[in-house]
């Protein structure tokens, strides 16, 4: 991908584009968003743009895009480019280890194999580690010449101040909006939950295995959209240590994309139960998140105390909470959505 290929990202992407023209880029980015994919994106387009072969040219003459055609290009696409290092959270521990940490800081050290500028960058920096985190605090300060870091996460608030205070921070949030597959699901959960009208042990069962059937869906839509972009699909003769590498960074990239979509069902599930707590002592649907369900919200609602309502939203924010830890997954959402009131 081109940056001309991030309309909804227009004004930061701008920033950056003014800075390459002008040859005057910080030594190190954090970028934040809501889609670790999109930045990750954006990462290796910056990456393919300061060593493109045929890049796009701004008014003063200093490159703006990269053509995405070029070898270099593809390359870097594929994670094939000797001299842009990625750098993802391991499969078993999902964390930046000071291993891997030890390792991109040896490469960023050797010169350039046939890049203008060596590119690291760090997918999910708020999973780097303390001891990680120390080791790399000199090289982030003072990368060697003609090489840049790019550190990515959804987590800002996560990643530690030492590496905040070191990197120019870029947001790539932009709007966050409730997309149509979660307003569908919490549609259909609403529903479900209106009728539940005896609320018992195996009505939030039954909310419960909704809950589940959606994150299995979602998890294997995850898997194959990711297995499809993966160098492994593509380089069946690739090293084998090279495909193990693959292998790992595939599994982590599965679970982190899983972790955030996971956030944003369960954050469009807790949209709905403000609104029920809102119609439990309002009767007008103006300040409804979602006023299309505002019939079966009303439902529910009719049935709960404000204080039962407001320790849904608790519930909720707890179960949000414990999901962000190495809690065991199943446990969690059984545990929250049987204590919902509904």
């Amino acid at each position: 991908m081109a940056f001309a290929n991030f309309p909804e990202q227009e004004q930061v992407v701008s920033l950056l584009q003014r800075s390459l023209e002008a040859g005057r880029l910080a030594h190190a980015y954090l970028f934040s968003g809501h889609d670790l994919v999109e930045l990750e994106a954006v990462a290796r387009t910056l990456a393919k743009t300061l060593n493109c072969q045929n890049p796009k040219k701004g008014a003063g003459g200093g490159a703006v895009d990269c053509c995405d055609k070029c070898p270099v290009c593809l390359r870097i696409d594929e994670s094939l480019h000797p001299d842009v290092h990625p750098v993802r959270p391991e499969s078993k521990s999902r964390v930046i280890t000071i291993d891997q940490t030890r390792d991109l800081i040896h490469d960023l050290n050797l010169k350039p194999t046939e890049a203008r500028y060596k590119v690291g960058i760090i997918a999910g920096v708020d999973r780097m580690n303390l001891q990680a985190a120390n080791a790399f605090l000199k090289t982030l300060e003072e990368p060697p010449a003609r090489s840049i870091l790019v550190l990515l996460t959804t987590s800002p608030n996560r990643v530690l101040e030492t590496i905040l205070s070191r990197c120019l921070r870029l947001n790539f949030a932009g709007e966050q909006r409730l997309n149509p597959e979660n307003l569908s699901w919490v549609a259909s959960f609403s529903e479900a939950a209106a009728k539940e009208t005896t609320g018992g042990l195996m009505s939030r069962y039954r909310l419960l295995g909704s809950l589940a059937a959606q994150l299995t869906r979602q998890r294997s839509e995850i898997e194959k959209r990711l297995e499809a972009r993966s160098p492994l699909e593509r380089h069946d003769d690739a090293d084998p240590k090279l495909r193990e590498k693959w292998e790992e960074e595939l599994e982590a990239a599965v679970e982190s994309e899983y972790r955030r979509q996971r956030t944003e069902l369960l954050s469009a599930l807790q949209w709905w139960v403000r609104d029920v707590w809102l119609l439990t002592f309002l009767s007008g649907s103006d300040l409804l998140a979602l006023p299309h369900l505002v019939e079966f919200s009303k439902s529910v609602a009719s049935r709960l105390k404000p204080s039962e309502s407001m320790d849904n939203l608790k519930v909720l924010e707890q179960l949000q909470s414990w999901l962000g830890t190495n809690a065991q997954e199943a446990l969690a959402l059984e545990v929250g959505l049987l204590r919902l009131k509904l």
